[in-house]
């Protein structure tokens, strides 16, 4: 089961687009963000680059070297990247196994390369997005520096549960998506595993993110977020879930009891979740449910809510009746940091 997101839009907890707005401006100019911040970078899949008109001569032939000097932009008004780029310089002419050759490569910001005269093709990525260029490097003369435009921004991530309560980061994950869908109805995976507070390099468009809390459960959100080339936007989304942790006890307050099987149902029957153990954790999505215990071939089950916000502990009594018994409990609501 999953909910649509809310993003807030006051306190500070809401899509927040650097810019030249006044007042409370939480995202500046996304070149410094990038720096500021982590940042995912890793490989990704090149664009094709075999669609261009191969030229007839070899530019690795012999010949005088001549500097090309690159520089990209996140917008077309905007200054040079100065750090997370990555430079490729490939031969137009496709090789045995009909890819273009990888002739060189660079990273950091601006850069140069010493080329033999001819034509290449010039790519540059920064995180997700990137640009590519055919360039001619002449005979003669100086060739002017090639400025490359990526049309990129960033992507911060975070999320809440109920109006306002912080989760912990290592119990989120953000997975990005394309916003369009296939013809399978499924969306194409940009990025997954997004940490909290990580910055994702993306071309400018809208993006497609799900939001997972606790990682096993039903309690994941999802909401569509645009990105503007140069700024960098920063989103919280909001899950409508809390963390519960499961105790077969005694008596109200007593000792877990250990090598207790969990099974947590809907209010229609269906199975969200199991677990074993004294006190096992789960994050659900806000509702009504079952909780199953069986301990020692005995069964007993019990009814409560989940609510937004409010993390609890769920104590189910241990019974002396036979299999199947129904015992009252009590949910003990505990507040989050």
């Amino acid at each position: 089961m999953r909910a649509r997101s809310r993003i807030f839009l006051q306190t500070g907890l809401a899509i927040l687009v650097a810019g030249t707005a006044t007042g409370n401006v939480f995202a500046e100019d996304a070149t410094q963000a990038f720096e500021s911040f982590p940042s995912i970078a890793g490989p990704r899949k090149m664009p094709k680059l075999t669609g261009f008109s191969p030229m007839t001569s070899d530019p690795l032939a012999d010949g005088t070297l001549k500097d090309i000097k690159l520089e990209a932009l996140l917008t077309e008004k905007g200054g040079p990247v100065e750090a997370g780029l990555t430079w490729r310089v490939f031969s137009p002419i496709p090789g045995s196994d009909g890819k273009l050759p990888l002739l060189a490569t660079s990273e950091g910001g601006s850069t140069a390369f010493n080329l033999v005269p001819g034509e290449y093709f010039v790519n540059v990525s920064f995180g997700r997005a990137s640009a590519t260029r055919k360039v001619r490097v002449p005979e003669q003369g100086a060739l002017d520096k090639q400025v490359l435009v990526l049309d990129a921004g960033g992507m911060k991530l975070n999320a809440v549960s109920g109006s306002d309560v912080r989760i912990p980061p290592a119990e989120l994950s953000f997975d990005v998506y394309s916003a369009d869908t296939k013809s399978d109805g499924e969306r194409a995976l940009i990025v997954e595993d997004v940490k909290p507070n990580t910055v994702v390099r993306l071309g400018a468009g809208t993006y497609h993110v799900t939001s997972s809390y606790g990682g096993t459960t039903n309690a994941s959100t999802a909401a569509d977020i645009q990105v503007e080339a140069g700024k960098l936007t920063e989103a919280t989304m909001q899950h409508r879930a809390a963390k519960l942790t499961l105790k077969l006890v005694s008596e109200p307050g007593g000792e877990a009891i250990a090598n207790t099987a969990w099974t947590i149902l809907t209010s229609a029957g269906d199975t969200v979740s199991e677990a074993n153990g004294a006190f096992p954790t789960q994050v659900l999505l806000e509702g009504s449910y079952s909780a199953v215990a069986r301990y020692k071939d005995k069964i007993y089950e019990r009814d409560f809510t989940v609510k937004a916000g409010v993390n609890m502990d769920v104590e189910v009594l241990l019974s002396s009746g036979g299999n199947n018994a129904n015992t009252n409990a009590s949910v003990v609501s505990e507040a989050q940091d």
